[in-house]
């Protein structure tokens, strides 16, 4: 696969979180992984299988209402091997309260996606982000009590 192949697959992956969990040729979105693909999300773990990676994303798909992620704004690195990266923003509305990247600038809606795709499956995607969409957590970190 080219660089530009392996992207169309992770592009197709985050449009299918902004739609329900639907690819564009109405597919599950679980129909994009290879059967042993592993999935890390922050605070939940390391989802490996299709069966595994369906419960992590149930789990934080009934979380939230809606996410949009901002196509435009992707930072792509691209290495020419089965190993790829996107850096971007979203937006949307968690159980908790809604969320925009940069709103506040310390709060959740920016995130970085390590992808492993091959064969025009994924492989591995590790996510990178703050799951605490809503900005709750700030008791802790007292950098954000002025703020």
């Amino acid at each position: 696969m080219t660089d530009e192949q392996r992207k169309s697959v992770a592009l197709e992956y985050l449009k299918g979180f902004d739609n329900g969990g639907v690819t564009s040729d109405g597919s599950p979105l679980l129909d994009l992984f290879a059967d042993d693909a592993q999935v890390y999300f922050p605070k939940w773990g390391l989802a490996t299988g299709k069966d595994e990676i369906a419960r992590l994303f149930g789990d934080v798909g009934a979380t939230i209402t809606s996410i949009r992620h901002h196509y435009a704004g992707f930072n792509w690195i691209l290495t020419g091997t089965d190993t790829l990266v996107c850096e971007g923003t979203s937006h949307g509305e968690h159980r908790d309260g809604p969320w925009r990247a940069g709103v506040p600038e310390w709060g959740a809606g920016r995130w970085c996606d390590v992808f492993e795709i091959r064969d025009w499956r994924i492989q591995r995607v590790f996510i990178y982000l703050d799951p605490d969409y809503a900005g709750a957590d700030t008791a802790r970190y007292p950098w954000l009590a002025d703020g």
